[in-house]
């Protein structure tokens, strides 16, 4: 149910390895669970609940097939099919005030992708490792979708429990099995749009 995924659980954001909108100190937005610390893999032996996993859809649309549509506030990304169906994944967003909308293309794609805290996050979490290695243990996951020119990604995470809910700084998180399947179903320069309202 809707109101279960939404409980705040304190704890700390890892998500995306680029910048997020500067927040002021002591207003940073708590995410809806708890996220995992960079360098545990959550993957193995994880279930990901039914309306999370990837599904073939009806789905109403003017986007052409190919293109890539994320509703950040029912956490789903679409792949549009055409003839209204569209395939969809279960997607981890970004907390409130981290959320963003746009229309952009992928402009590179990347597997098992390096993970460089940028200076915002690290001022934010000082804790932070300064570099990691791509690996199962990586909160970038398995495979990674560069968003145009921002600082946001599709990708997926160590961190499989988090699908569904609001906890990175604004990229878009899959479980690393779909977020496998999605590469390879996108090339680059395949287009992007974030619906936040």
């Amino acid at each position: 149910m809707r109101w279960t995924r939404l409980l705040a659980v304190a704890g700390v954001a890892f998500a995306c390895s680029l910048p997020a909108p500067v927040i002021g100190q002591g207003s940073i937005p708590s995410p809806t669970i708890r996220d995992r610390d960079p360098g545990v893999d959550g993957n193995q032996g994880f279930t990901l609940p039914y309306e999370f996993r990837r599904q073939a859809v009806f789905y109403r649309t003017h986007e052409a097939p190919g293109t890539i549509i994320v509703n950040t506030h029912d956490r789903f990304l679409y792949l549009v099919q055409g003839d209204n169906r569209a395939i969809r994944y279960g997607v981890g967003v970004g907390r409130d005030g981290f959320q963003w909308g746009g229309v952009h293309r992928i402009t590179r794609k990347q597997e098992w992708p390096d993970w460089t805290p940028p200076p915002e996050m690290i001022q934010r979490q000082p804790y932070l490792p300064r570099f990691m290695a791509g690996g199962p243990g990586n909160p970038m996951g398995a495979r990674a979708l560069y968003i145009g020119n921002t600082v946001y990604r599709v990708h997926g995470t160590n961190a499989p429990e988090t699908i569904g809910h609001s906890v990175s700084s604004g990229c878009f998180r899959l479980v690393n099995s779909e977020i496998e399947d999605l590469y390879e179903r996108v090339p680059v320069g395949t287009k992007i749009v974030v619906q936040h309202r």
